[in-house]
């Protein structure tokens, strides 16, 4: 892939890591990477360009190769993070393990953070780069809080309204207090790792956001933003990032910070 940083004129280009799963299409029923379409909407809604990044074998290498054409990298939602990740038993409801796609994900979070690619993790994502870090998580809300609020079932995302913290990069895009939100996950945040900074919860205690101090953009929050059309904020802020990464990286700009 050539770097976009050879053409300070292009979209950044921001990649969406995406499910591998069997799918149904006409007579054929195979594995597939498919994402929904409304990720990589809010992505090009935003100015950007959208790469959607399957799982690869030797992730590492593939990371590596993938990042240097990347301004900007999204962890997207999906099935349950591996607890052996974070040295815990299988709790009973957790969803069978995708090793592939952890592996993957972990490969690209640290390739992008060596270097310094936006990042910005949404529901599984911000649980997958709590886990990377260090963290652990809660397997199952209804058992850890005595709740179904974060997941009513049947593919309708449920409302629950977030506390966000006011001086924090999440502020700066969405604003400080209450904001509803789209939610459909059993699992979150316990234990929250080293390096990574709370900025929203909600009444219960439950962590809804994350992020790292100083310059490096890492934001995650544990809802659905993709799911609300009407509010590209936090897609409009990891695509400011990618740009100013982008421009960063320029020949141009390389050269008159020599």
């Amino acid at each position: 892939m050539v770097s976009s940083a050879s053409d300070p004129s292009r979209t950044p280009v921001v990649g969406l890591t995406t499910y591998l799963e069997r799918a149904k299409q006409g007579v054929w029923d195979v594995r597939a990477s498919f994402l929904p379409q409304q990720y990589f909407d809010a992505v090009t809604a935003s100015g950007a360009t959208a790469v959607l990044l399957p799982p690869q074998p030797r992730p590492e290498q593939a990371a590596a190769a993938v990042l240097d054409g990347l301004d900007g990298l999204i962890l997207t939602g999906g099935l349950d993070v591996q607890p052996e990740l974070y040295g815990a038993e299988r709790h009973p409801t957790t969803d069978p393990a995708r090793a592939d796609r952890d592996a993957w994900e972990i490969a690209l979070l640290a390739g992008a953070r060596e270097r310094g690619i936006p990042v910005f993790g949404i529901c599984r994502g911000l649980q997958l780069i709590n886990v990377a870090m260090g963290g652990t998580l809660h397997q199952h809300l209804p058992e850890a809080l005595g709740t179904e609020r974060y997941r009513i079932g049947g593919g309708v995302f449920a409302e629950n309204v977030v506390e966000v913290d006011a001086d924090t990069r999440l502020a700066g895009l969405v604003g400080a207090g209450p904001l509803t939100v789209h939610s459909y996950h059993h699992q979150g945040v316990d234990r929250v790792a080293d390096g990574l900074h709370v900025t929203a919860r909600t009444d219960d205690g439950l962590v809804q956001a994350v992020e790292v101090d100083g310059d490096d953009y890492l934001v995650a929050v544990q809802w659905h933003p993709e799911e609300n059309a009407e509010d590209r904020r936090l897609f409009l802020g990891l695509v400011a990032a990618a740009a100013r990464h982008r421009a960063a990286r320029s020949p141009e700009h390389q050269k008159a910070t020599a």
